[in-house]
C-alpha cells in the first residue's frame, strides 16, 4: 500500500517572521527603495555619517509600521479597510431628478 504524505498548509497564506501576505511583498519594496535612495544619495556625495542614520532610521519606521499593520489588520483586513475608505459616507441628492432619471434609466434598460 502506497502512503501519501498530505500538505497541511495548502489555504494558508504564506507566513514569514510573523508577516502575513500582502505585508511581506510591502517589505521588500520598502527594502528596496531604502537601498536604492541610499545608493543615490551615497553617489550624490551625502556624507556616509549622515546616510547611515537616516536610513537606519527610516529602515526601523518601516519595519515597525509593516508589523503593527500586519498585527492590527491581519492578512485581508487592510486591503477591507481600504475599500470601505473609498466608500462615501453619505450620498447627498437636492432634488427628486436625480433619483426620477436613476428610476427611469433602470426601467427602460429592464424592458429591452
Amino acid at each position: 500500500m502506497i502512503r501519501y504524505q498530505i500538505n497541511k498548509g495548502v489555504n494558508r497564506p504564506i507566513e514569514f517572521k510573523g508577516l502575513k501576505g500582502p505585508y511581506i511583498y510591502v517589505m521588500a519594496v520598502g527594502i528596496a527603495a531604502l537601498l536604492i535612495s541610499f545608493s543615490i544619495l551615497y553617489i550624490a556625495g551625502v556624507p556616509t555619517t549622515m546616510l547611515l542614520p537616516a536610513v537606519g532610521i527610516a529602515g526601523f519606521g518601516l519595519l515597525s509600521t509593516v508589523f503593527r499593520l500586519s498585527h492590527r489588520y491581519g492578512v485581508h483586513g487592510l486591503m477591507k479597510a481600504f475599500a470601505r475608505r473609498g466608500l462615501p459616507s453619505a450620498i447627498y441628492c437636492n432634488t427628486r431628478k436625480t433619483i426620477i432619471a436613476l428610476n427611469h434609466d433602470t426601467v427602460s434598460t429592464e424592458k429591452t
